[in-house]
């Protein structure tokens, strides 16, 4: 299998609901270095992946959509935690469906399996990856 990573980052502010988020339920910050797993199983006739410059563009405007907001704040997660493991799997779906609309190219339609990884600090970070 071929992969392929961009990374970028985003800043969001949130809080959690339930007792087992401790201090958590209080509205904090938290700064997400995403690394975006792109993976196919052979080349495309170019020697490529994907194009770099359209995931890398394509992941930026996606994270755009969540940086400097309160996810709290945002009616597309009403009533959900918005934990890191959570915000993985809704940036992989946005990047699905950017692929499938065609956003990044002809080559990323040959992507069958994509990773999203959020590290939210220098030891813990967590991720969702599927199949395209």
């Amino acid at each position: 299998m071929y992969r392929l990573c961009v990374r970028d980052h985003f800043m969001i502010a949130h809080s959690f609901k339930g007792e087992i988020f401790g201090p958590a339920q209080r509205t904090h910050g938290a700064t997400y270095v995403v690394d975006v797993v792109f993976q196919r199983p052979e080349l495309d006739e170019d020697g490529l992946v994907i194009d770099i410059g359209l995931a890398s563009e394509t992941v930026k405007e996606v994270l755009a959509g969540y940086n400097f907001r309160n996810l709290d704040e945002e009616t597309e997660f009403s009533g959900k935690n918005t934990t890191t493991e959570f915000m993985a799997k809704a940036i992989f779906d946005k990047l699905a469906g950017a692929i499938g609309e065609g956003e990044m190219g002809q080559t990323a339609r040959g992507i069958t399996h994509m990773e999203i990884k959020l590290h939210e600090s220098h030891v813990a970070w967590a991720s969702f990856e599927g199949a395209l």
